[in-house]
């Protein structure tokens, strides 16, 4: 069951060189696999994760024991200009609760190792990115392999890897199981460490095999997985991984001794854990960024598919157009939910986050459509051509039809999703927001 403590595992296997009167209580805490959920977006009120409750969980560790926070890897979406912005928002947040090191996943290295660099930079310039297996283009190795960090009186030597399917033709990625046991020979040659941890961006088939192919380090956390895996005895390691968007945190806890046992299990980040206010100060000022950014749909990864600018058939008219015609329609439309859902976002200041801007207006990205904030604030709101489709063609021929609801029921699925709409159902919603006559529109 997630949240419990579920397996238990002697740090023999790196061979402790603390005594009991050095090595303190350490809490180790892993996340990974954000991918640009920074915070719930609201939809519904049972979602998980969120930097808020992160920044609030650790915060709370702080108060009993000393805290090693570490990130897997997968922090954004994709690579558009949002999407980097983001993962920058992401980051600053992550240096606030004190990361030390944050794994390349998947995500981070489809950006390339030079606009990584330049993020690093843009950071600080502090050292962050962790892999012992990128490399550029040119074969170079990219970040730090592994890093010995002193906490606790324990040294904790931290590797990440990636997985070779993740490789681009900006990055090469080597065998995960090789740059691991090279960067423990290094370590046992140069430094010695009482606990090896590897953060390990691998889908679940291939953590599982590298965690029985690695009986030398003590922990192996990753992601994605699709669900995350509270730790379990793989041999004599831990085995876990923090995923699905952040919402799990992995934590191990380390009691004082030599040769301690570990225990670990993963935490939900729920509502229970309130908002910390420096994370908000991060959220506050990423929204600051966004307005003045004012990113188009089309420098987001969320734009539909491709359609040609000159086809007619594909433009969107806008609701307004629709009114001249369908006067008693728009206003039964006008009294549902939808057509006041650019307002629930003003609400919170998300109104400038395209993540939420392209299930709140209409025609997000579409030509004719919803453009940016400032751009095209006339298509703000769900409108009629959310669910009917582009439909200049049908307002400058009337008699060439726009698609009726039992062809649209498809598209509503596109924002009511199982994370924001849990509970939704067609055939239950549809009556609320019904209008028109049979063959109409």
């Amino acid at each position: 069951m997630l949240g419990a403590a579920l397996a238990m595992t002697c740090l023999g296997s790196s061979g402790c060189q603390t005594n009991e009167s050095a090595a303190k209580p350490l809490i180790i805490a892993i996340s990974g696999d954000t991918t640009g959920w920074i915070v719930p977006c609201g939809c519904t009120t049972n979602q998980s994760g969120g930097l808020l409750r992160r920044g609030t969980y650790l915060e709370q560790l702080r108060q009993q024991e000393d805290v090693l926070y570490l990130d897997a890897g997968g922090a954004l979406q994709g690579s558009s200009p949002y999407d980097i912005a983001k993962f920058e928002a992401i980051a600053r947040g992550e240096q606030e609760m004190q990361v030390a090191l944050h794994n390349i996943g998947a995500a981070e290295a489809a950006l390339g190792t030079d606009r990584l660099r330049k993020i690093e930079q843009s950071l600080g310039g502090k050292p962050l990115f962790l892999s012992a297996n990128l490399q550029d283009s040119g074969g170079k190795p990219f970040g730090m392999p592994s890093k010995i960090l002193e906490i606790a009186g324990r040294r904790v030597l931290v590797m990440g890897v990636l997985s070779p399917q993740y490789a681009t033709n900006d990055v090469q990625i080597t065998s995960p199981r090789k740059a691991v046991l090279a960067e423990l020979a290094r370590s046992d040659r140069e430094r010695q460490h009482d606990l090896a941890i590897v953060l390990a961006y691998l889908p679940e088939g291939e953590l599982r095999e590298l965690a029985r192919q690695l009986p030398e380090v003590d922990v192996i956390v990753g992601g994605p997985t699709g669900q995350a895996i509270a730790p379990e005895k793989v041999g004599p390691l831990l085995l876990a991984s923090a995923t699905n968007k952040g919402k799990f945190l992995i934590r191990l806890n380390l009691p004082a001794g030599d040769n301690p046992q570990i225990s670990g299990q993963a935490v939900e980040l729920t509502k229970q854990f309130a908002d910390s206010k420096k994370q908000q100060e991060n959220l506050d000022y990423f929204y600051q960024e966004l307005a003045a950014q004012d990113f188009a749909a089309s420098e987001t990864s969320f734009m539909p598919g491709s359609v040609a600018t000159s086809d007619t058939a594909h433009r969107i008219a806008g609701t307004k157009a629709c009114r001249e015609c369908h006067q008693a329609d728009c206003q039964l439309w006008d009294q549902s939910p939808h057509a006041h859902a650019w307002q629930t976002l003003c609400k919170t200041g998300s109104q400038v986050d395209s993540y939420c801007q392209q299930c709140h207006v209409t025609g997000f990205g579409v030509p004719g459509g919803f453009v940016s904030a400032k751009r095209s604030l006339d298509r703000a709101n769900v409108g009629c051509e959310s669910c009917h489709g582009p439909s200049r063609q049908h307002v400058e021929n009337p008699q060439v039809a726009t698609f009726h609801h039992e062809h649209a029921a498809a598209t509503c699925v596109h924002c009511h999703d199982p994370e924001n709409s849990p509970s939704f159902e067609y055939g239950t919603y549809w009556p609320q927001v019904e209008h028109g006559l049979k063959g109409a529109l």
